[in-house]
């Protein structure tokens, strides 16, 4: 069993999505997690539940807002 830890260890440095609570999706290279995945999230652009998109840059995510995680090649 692969265990998110090591999931989010090798996907460093590189772009993920993910899927909030609030129905928002960030999309941002991952620089940073700690032991409650709290994450660190660069070149960061959010799209609202209608769609609308914005530019974040630099996000630090409490990691129990977030309801899944997608890695981008």
């Amino acid at each position: 069993m692969v265990m998110p830890h090591n999931v989010l260890e090798r996907s460093l440095n590189k772009r993920v999505n993910l899927l909030l609570k609030d129905s928002r999706v960030l999309d941002g290279k991952l620089v940073s997690f700690d032991e409650n995945m709290n994450m660190v999230l660069e070149e960061t652009e959010e799209t609202a539940p209608d769609q609308s998109k914005r530019r974040l840059g630099t996000v630090v995510l409490r990691g129990n807002n977030v309801v899944t995680i997608s890695f981008k090649n």
